[in-house]
């Protein structure tokens, strides 16, 4: 009828909002390829003009463990373990903060192919935090190399339960960039407001301090910040050996399927009305 009435009145069919939701015609081979697409392209376009490249995503939490372990080494300097404690927390806090950051902006920031071109949108979430991904899977074999050579070779078993909490933390990581980038896009303090809350929460997570100097009374709020759980799991299974409970294990399942559920929710809702923000 919108057409009818176009032609009727001499003018150009009549458009509603576009749905940045929508998805027609698209196998699921056609969706993993566009994937692929927009992770080399942002690839490239991060890393290739600098001379460095890639190298500078890997420096950057180097550096910071520098810095940090020659800071705090003269307070918890007489804890062997330490070194590698923090050498975990700061590369896997890394890419919570920087996987989050891409997420939230990403719609916003691929604005200009939300209404040129029809694939569903959480394509554009998913792909903006697939760098910072990237960086993950190098710093983690980064850290089993480190472990071995510090004289700690993480077993099998380790490195299972490790890729187990690395799944849990994408997880999080997906269902937060999810409910953030179609928030963002109506709530634009959003993006400001995350950066205070990701400086305060590097302190949060037990990263350059052990979580035994907090009372143990703290400790299950302190597990509410998603990167806690999985920083301490790692640590145990990797560094000390040992595997936490099955209680602790059940918690962070239920905390990842929250977090996962409430951000796909929030994206089913509101992704429908996303266009007209943007």
């Amino acid at each position: 009828m919108a057409d009818d009435r176009a032609r009727a009145g001499g003018g150009a069919p009549a458009e509603g909002p576009v749905s940045v939701t929508r998805s027609e015609a698209l196998s699921p081979a056609a969706v993993s390829g566009l994937v692929w697409t927009l992770v080399r392209t942002d690839f490239k376009t991060r890393y290739q003009p600098t001379v460095g490249g890639f190298v500078w995503a890997l420096l950057k939490p180097f550096a910071m463990f520098l810095v940090l372990m020659a800071v705090f080494s003269f307070i918890f300097g007489g804890d062997p373990a330490y070194r590698f404690h923090l050498i975990i927390g700061l590369f896997l806090w890394d890419f919570f903060a920087e996987a989050t950051k891409h997420g939230l902006v990403s719609l916003q920031a691929k604005s200009y192919l939300i209404n040129k071109a029809k694939f569903p949108a959480w394509v554009l979430v998913i792909s903006a935090a697939s760098n910072a991904l990237i960086t993950l899977g190098v710093v983690c074999v980064a850290i089993v190399v480190f472990l071995a050579v510090g004289g700690r070779a993480p077993g099998p078993l380790a490195c299972g339960l490790f890729l187990l909490y690395l799944v849990q933390y994408i997880l999080i990581v997906t269902g937060f960039s999810l409910a953030a980038s179609v928030l963002f896009l109506r709530y634009r303090d959003l993006n400001q407001l995350w950066d205070v809350a990701i400086q305060a929460g590097f302190f949060v997570a037990p990263i350059v301090y052990p979580l035994s100097i907090i009372p143990e009374r703290f400790h299950f709020f302190l597990y509410l910040w998603p990167p806690t759980p999985i920083i301490q799991f790692a640590r145990a299974v990797l560094v000390e050996g040992t595997i936490p409970t099955a209680r602790a294990h059940a918690f962070l399942a239920i905390e990842t399927l929250v977090i996962l559920a409430i951000g796909l929710w929030v994206f089913r809702v509101l992704a429908p009305r996303a266009a007209e923000y943007l």
